[in-house]
Formats: C-alpha cells, structure tokens, sequence
C-alpha cells in the first residue's frame, strides 16, 4: 500500500527529525528551508528539496510546518495561501493557546484545513510511540491522516479548540520542570550523604508512581472543589517539610525550592484550611 505523500517546511533540528521519521516510514517526503543546504542529509536519504514554499505546498495534501513562531509560519504560508485550500497544515511550532487559535481562524478564513501540535518529547524521541503529539484544531484532518502522523510518535487528539495542544504543552512544560527541581534538591539532599544520583534516581522513579497515583485522585478532588484530608491533611504536609528543611539545612543544601511549598502550605492554613488535602492549593495558585 502506497504511503501517503507529506510535506515538511523548516528544517531545524526538530523540523529535520520530524522529515526523517517519514521517509524512515516510507512517506514520499518533500523538504523546504529557507537555509537549502539544512535539506542535504535528508535529499541524501530520499527527500524531494523543494525550491520554494510554493513548491513545496504544492507536493503533498498533508504539509506539516515546524518553524521558529507563529509569525515566521504566517510569512510562509501567506504568500501561497491560495494553494491551502484542499490541503490539511499541521502546526507543530511552539507558540501559545492564543497564537493557535488566531491561526486556526485566518486558516478557516482561507478555506483550508488546520491542526495545531505540541512535540512532547525532544528531536532524537521522534519516532517512538512512547512518546505523545498533541493536537488540536480540525478533528478530521486527524482523522484522515492519523497513520502518518502517527510515524512522529502517539498522536493524542485534544478536541476542536485548536488552543489546547499548546496550552496543554504549556502546562505539561511546567510539571516537567517542577518535578526536575524536586529531583535535583532531593539528588542533592541524599547526595551529600554519598548516595549516587543513579541509585537514588532508581528509588525516585518507583516513587512517582506513587505520586501520579495521588494526582489521579487529586483531579477528582479539583474537579469537584471539595479537598477531604483523607490520605493526608496539609496540617501533616507542614510538619513532614519540616522534615525536609531541616535535613537540607544539616547539609548545606538551598532552602528555597520546599520553603517555597512550605509557604503555601501555612497560607492555606492561615486561610483556615489546615484539614484539607494538598489538593487545596491549587486555589492558591488560581489566586482565591
């Protein structure tokens, strides 16, 4: 079965894994950048350089677009704008939920079909089925070309509001760097005792199994504003950081990242919810 035709504009590293994925798939895959010799690895490897955008456009029903920002993808496609209708774009430029939706407006403007992405992973991850794309925006382009998205890595299907891949990613981003600042204090922490980073890390990620257990039931709690101190009551979360500081302190480890947390907590106590589960912060955070 013949593998459906795709075109890539912007050959940057993530631009040039994405290329790569769907020639290693056998997709007919047409390249453009504004640097034509970012292109050679992947002509060497069976790529069509194209020598325009127009060109490149032209070549396939699924153009896929991985540039700099949302600016740099208007000035790509405006000028050929006449050639979109009938073909899907798929946007998988980083930007922010409003960027995503004012382009998915000029595109239903235009007459042509959009779909926004979010590259959850980093350029050597494409590929894996382990890691997810997150798209949202026209839910039939989905649809239509699932199977060769799906050679980029899991496509997740967000819905029709072509802000939330990007609001999502935004979100996702943000746990990520909370959870490395955790691992590098508590690295830090038991590292000071001559503990590895390694064995430490092996425990740690056994740990966070546990800890998506909790935000599993946490998000029902959120969803439902209610926050029952059943499993444990920010109270004891006070007096378990507590714990933490003072370990830190003994070893000369920074104390900003859990008095941080620490500060939280004794607002939501002062506030009068000393009983309720950790979950309750997320009113902090939503500034009630």
């Amino acid at each position: 079965m013949a593998r459906e035709k795709v075109t890539v504009i912007g050959l940057g590293q993530m631009g040039s894994a994405l290329a790569a994925a769907f020639l290693d798939a056998g997709h007919p895959t047409t390249v453009w950048n504004r640097t034509p010799g970012k292109a050679d690895a992947l002509v060497e490897r069976g790529a069509v350089r194209a020598e325009t955008v127009a060109v490149a456009v032209a070549a396939s029903e699924l153009v896929v677009v991985c540039v700099l920002d949302y600016p740099a993808v208007r000035d790509l496609l405006a000028p050929v704008v006449a050639a979109l209708p009938g073909r899907a774009v798929v946007n998988l430029t980083t930007g922010s939920p409003e960027q995503a939706r004012e382009e998915a407006a000029w595109a239903a403007g235009h007459g042509f079909a959009y779909l926004d992405g979010a590259v959850m992973t980093t350029p050597p991850g494409i590929g894996d089925s382990a890691n997810m794309i997150l798209y949202s925006g026209a839910p039939e382009v989905l649809a239509a070309h699932r199977d060769a998205l799906a050679v980029l890595g899991d496509p997740v299907d967000l819905g029709a509001d072509a802000g939330l891949a990007s609001l999502y990613d935004a979100g996702l981003l943000g746990l990520m760097w909370s959870v490395f600042g955790g691992w590098l204090h508590a690295t830090a922490l038991v590292g000071a005792d001559g503990v590895s980073a390694k064995e430490f890390t092996e425990v740690a990620n056994r740990w966070l199994r546990t800890v998506s257990w909790f935000m599993t039931g946490y998000a029902d709690q959120i969803d439902t504003g209610v926050y029952p101190g059943d499993d444990a009551t920010i109270d004891v979360q006070v007096a378990a950081i507590g714990h933490l500081l003072h370990a830190g302190e003994d070893r000369g480890i920074d104390p900003r990242l859990p008095r941080l947390h620490l500060e939280l907590m004794k607002g939501a106590v002062a506030a009068g919810h000393g009983g309720d589960s950790y979950a309750r912060l997320i009113e902090t955070f939503r500034g009630r």
